[in-house]
Protein backbone atom coordinates (compact mmCIF):
# COMPACT_ATOMS: atom_id res chain seq x y z
CA UNK A 1 0.00 0.00 0.00
CA UNK A 2 1.51 3.44 -1.01
CA UNK A 3 2.15 5.91 1.86
CA UNK A 4 -0.04 9.38 1.62
CA UNK A 5 2.84 12.13 1.69
CA UNK A 6 0.77 15.11 4.36
CA UNK A 7 2.54 18.02 3.85
CA UNK A 8 2.31 22.05 5.59
CA UNK A 9 4.00 24.49 3.89
CA UNK A 10 4.69 27.24 6.55
CA UNK A 11 5.78 31.33 5.69
CA UNK A 12 9.35 30.61 6.28
CA UNK A 13 12.46 31.00 4.14
CA UNK A 14 11.65 29.26 0.77
CA UNK A 15 13.61 28.92 -2.27
CA UNK A 16 10.92 28.25 -5.06
CA UNK A 17 13.09 26.53 -7.54
CA UNK A 18 13.89 23.98 -5.12
CA UNK A 19 10.56 23.64 -3.58
CA UNK A 20 8.94 22.66 -7.35
CA UNK A 21 10.90 19.80 -6.95
CA UNK A 22 10.25 18.90 -2.96
CA UNK A 23 6.56 19.57 -3.55
CA UNK A 24 6.56 17.33 -6.30
CA UNK A 25 5.42 13.98 -4.71
CA UNK A 26 2.92 15.72 -2.01
CA UNK A 27 -0.19 14.24 -1.82
CA UNK A 28 -1.94 16.59 0.12
CA UNK A 29 -0.84 19.90 1.00
CA UNK A 30 -2.19 22.08 3.56
CA UNK A 31 -0.47 26.11 3.83
CA UNK A 32 -0.48 28.19 6.99
CA UNK A 33 -1.34 31.71 5.35
CA UNK A 34 1.51 33.09 3.86
CA UNK A 35 3.05 29.55 3.56
CA UNK A 36 0.32 29.87 0.09
CA UNK A 37 2.73 32.36 -1.22
CA UNK A 38 5.40 29.79 -1.51
CA UNK A 39 3.27 27.38 -2.99
CA UNK A 40 2.54 29.75 -5.06
CA UNK A 41 5.86 30.49 -6.10
CA UNK A 42 6.61 26.59 -6.85
CA UNK A 43 3.80 26.37 -9.19
CA UNK A 44 1.98 24.14 -6.98
CA UNK A 45 -2.04 24.69 -5.46
CA UNK A 46 -2.80 23.79 -1.94
CA UNK A 47 -5.57 21.82 -1.08
CA UNK A 48 -6.43 23.80 2.38
CA UNK A 49 -5.39 27.42 3.18
CA UNK A 50 -6.00 27.87 7.05
CA UNK A 51 -5.08 31.44 9.29
CA UNK A 52 -5.59 34.92 9.69
CA UNK A 53 -4.80 35.02 6.27
CA UNK A 54 -2.85 38.69 6.97
CA UNK A 55 -0.04 37.14 5.23
CA UNK A 56 -1.11 35.61 1.89
CA UNK A 57 -1.19 37.69 -1.53
CA UNK A 58 -4.97 38.61 -2.37
CA UNK A 59 -4.17 37.47 -5.82
CA UNK A 60 -2.57 33.80 -4.92
CA UNK A 61 -6.28 33.75 -2.00
CA UNK A 62 -7.95 34.79 -5.31
CA UNK A 63 -6.32 31.76 -7.40
CA UNK A 64 -6.92 29.62 -3.83
CA UNK A 65 -10.43 29.82 -4.33
CA UNK A 66 -10.44 29.84 -7.94
CA UNK A 67 -9.01 25.90 -7.39
CA UNK A 68 -11.53 24.64 -5.35
CA UNK A 69 -9.00 24.73 -2.34
CA UNK A 70 -10.92 24.97 1.19
CA UNK A 71 -10.35 28.40 2.60
CA UNK A 72 -10.10 28.56 6.80
CA UNK A 73 -10.09 32.18 7.65
CA UNK A 74 -9.35 32.82 11.54
CA UNK A 75 -9.08 36.05 13.88
CA UNK A 76 -6.26 37.41 13.81
CA UNK A 77 -6.64 37.79 17.77
CA UNK A 78 -6.71 34.05 18.40
CA UNK A 79 -4.43 31.41 20.90
CA UNK A 80 -2.66 29.53 18.33
CA UNK A 81 -0.32 30.41 15.81
CA UNK A 82 -1.59 29.47 11.91
CA UNK A 83 1.03 27.07 11.44
CA UNK A 84 -0.53 24.51 14.99
CA UNK A 85 -4.17 25.00 13.22
CA UNK A 86 -2.73 23.78 9.68
CA UNK A 87 -0.53 20.94 11.44
CA UNK A 88 -4.18 20.03 13.55
CA UNK A 89 -6.20 19.83 10.01
CA UNK A 90 -2.81 17.91 8.85
CA UNK A 91 -3.04 15.61 12.02
CA UNK A 92 -6.75 14.64 11.24
CA UNK A 93 -5.93 13.73 7.45
CA UNK A 94 -3.06 11.31 9.09
CA UNK A 95 -5.32 9.96 11.68
CA UNK A 96 -7.85 9.35 8.85
CA UNK A 97 -4.95 7.48 6.68
CA UNK A 98 -3.49 5.95 9.33
CA UNK A 99 0.14 8.04 8.61
CA UNK A 100 2.45 8.60 11.09
CA UNK A 101 4.72 11.06 9.43
CA UNK A 102 3.98 15.05 8.47
CA UNK A 103 6.25 16.86 6.24
CA UNK A 104 6.94 20.69 7.41
CA UNK A 105 8.13 22.99 4.70
CA UNK A 106 9.04 26.52 4.81
CA UNK A 107 9.14 26.65 9.11
CA UNK A 108 13.29 27.56 9.39
CA UNK A 109 14.74 31.25 8.32
CA UNK A 110 13.38 34.44 8.80
CA UNK A 111 12.75 34.45 12.36
CA UNK A 112 14.40 32.58 15.08
CA UNK A 113 11.67 32.79 17.49
CA UNK A 114 9.28 31.03 14.80
CA UNK A 115 11.70 28.44 14.48
CA UNK A 116 11.91 27.55 18.34
CA UNK A 117 8.40 27.37 18.44
CA UNK A 118 8.63 25.01 15.81
CA UNK A 119 10.83 22.70 17.41
CA UNK A 120 8.44 22.85 20.37
CA UNK A 121 5.46 21.59 18.12
CA UNK A 122 7.63 18.66 16.70
CA UNK A 123 8.31 17.66 20.44
CA UNK A 124 4.56 18.31 20.96
CA UNK A 125 3.48 15.99 18.15
CA UNK A 126 6.49 13.30 18.95
CA UNK A 127 4.45 13.06 22.33
CA UNK A 128 1.46 12.35 20.07
CA UNK A 129 3.05 9.66 18.15
CA UNK A 130 3.72 11.56 15.07
CA UNK A 131 6.75 12.71 13.41
CA UNK A 132 7.00 16.12 12.27
CA UNK A 133 9.81 15.95 9.35
CA UNK A 134 11.04 19.51 8.83
CA UNK A 135 12.53 19.52 5.46
CA UNK A 136 14.34 22.82 3.68
CA UNK A 137 17.41 23.00 1.29
CA UNK A 138 20.17 22.60 3.84
CA UNK A 139 18.79 19.73 5.81
CA UNK A 140 16.33 17.64 7.35
CA UNK A 141 15.10 17.45 10.86
CA UNK A 142 12.91 14.87 13.05
CA UNK A 143 12.52 13.22 16.05
CA UNK A 144 13.39 9.51 16.38
CA UNK A 145 10.97 7.28 18.26
CA UNK A 146 12.57 4.20 19.29
CA UNK A 147 15.20 2.82 16.81
CA UNK A 148 15.61 3.98 13.17
CA UNK A 149 17.92 3.63 9.95
CA UNK A 150 19.01 6.45 8.61
CA UNK A 151 20.38 6.37 5.11
CA UNK A 152 23.37 8.69 4.38
CA UNK A 153 26.74 9.16 2.66
CA UNK A 154 30.15 8.05 4.14
CA UNK A 155 31.23 11.15 5.49
CA UNK A 156 28.31 12.67 5.80
CA UNK A 157 27.57 14.59 9.09
CA UNK A 158 24.35 13.99 11.63
CA UNK A 159 23.77 15.57 14.77
CA UNK A 160 21.48 14.33 17.70
CA UNK A 161 20.18 16.90 20.20
CA UNK A 162 18.38 16.35 23.48
CA UNK A 163 15.26 18.01 23.39
CA UNK A 164 14.51 16.46 26.91
CA UNK A 165 16.77 16.92 29.88
CA UNK A 166 18.52 13.81 29.54
CA UNK A 167 18.31 11.10 27.06
CA UNK A 168 19.70 8.06 26.51
CA UNK A 169 21.28 6.56 23.01
CA UNK A 170 22.68 3.69 21.15
CA UNK A 171 24.09 4.58 17.87
CA UNK A 172 25.45 2.38 15.19
CA UNK A 173 27.63 3.15 12.11
CA UNK A 174 28.82 6.73 13.52
CA UNK A 175 32.50 7.47 13.52
CA UNK A 176 31.60 8.57 17.16
CA UNK A 177 29.38 5.43 18.64
CA UNK A 178 27.05 5.74 22.04
CA UNK A 179 25.98 2.29 23.64
CA UNK A 180 23.53 4.14 25.97
CA UNK A 181 25.29 7.10 25.61
CA UNK A 182 23.79 9.90 27.71
CA UNK A 183 23.07 12.67 26.12
CA UNK A 184 22.00 16.09 28.01
CA UNK A 185 19.88 19.31 27.15
CA UNK A 186 22.78 21.76 28.24
CA UNK A 187 25.62 20.07 26.72
CA UNK A 188 25.54 19.27 22.78
CA UNK A 189 27.58 16.78 22.94
CA UNK A 190 25.70 15.04 19.86
CA UNK A 191 26.49 17.33 17.54
CA UNK A 192 28.69 16.48 14.03
CA UNK A 193 29.37 13.19 14.39
CA UNK A 194 29.58 11.15 11.09
CA UNK A 195 28.60 8.30 8.96
CA UNK A 196 31.22 5.54 8.47
CA UNK A 197 29.00 4.18 5.39
CA UNK A 198 25.93 4.82 4.31
CA UNK A 199 23.55 4.12 6.63
CA UNK A 200 23.28 4.32 10.55
CA UNK A 201 21.08 3.23 13.28
CA UNK A 202 19.90 5.59 16.20
CA UNK A 203 17.87 3.71 19.26
CA UNK A 204 16.51 6.13 21.60
CA UNK A 205 16.29 4.32 25.05
CA UNK A 206 15.21 7.48 27.15
CA UNK A 207 14.34 10.80 26.09
CA UNK A 208 13.21 12.69 23.06
CA UNK A 209 16.21 13.37 20.17
CA UNK A 210 15.96 15.50 17.79
CA UNK A 211 18.38 14.59 14.38
CA UNK A 212 19.81 17.22 11.99
CA UNK A 213 20.77 15.61 8.49
CA UNK A 214 22.37 18.11 6.36
CA UNK A 215 22.13 17.29 2.93
CA UNK A 216 25.31 15.15 1.81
Amino acid sequence: MNKIKIAVLANGAWDYEWGIQALEDVNFLICADGGANNAALSLRMPDHVIGDLDSILPENLSRCEDSGCVIERYPCEKDETDLELALLRAEEKAGLLGEQDIWLYGATGKRIDHFLGNVALMLAYARKGYRLRVIDPEQDLWIVQGREEIKGAPGQEISLIALSEKAVVTTEGLYYPLYKGVLLQERPRGISNVFVGEKATVEVHEGWVMVVLPRA
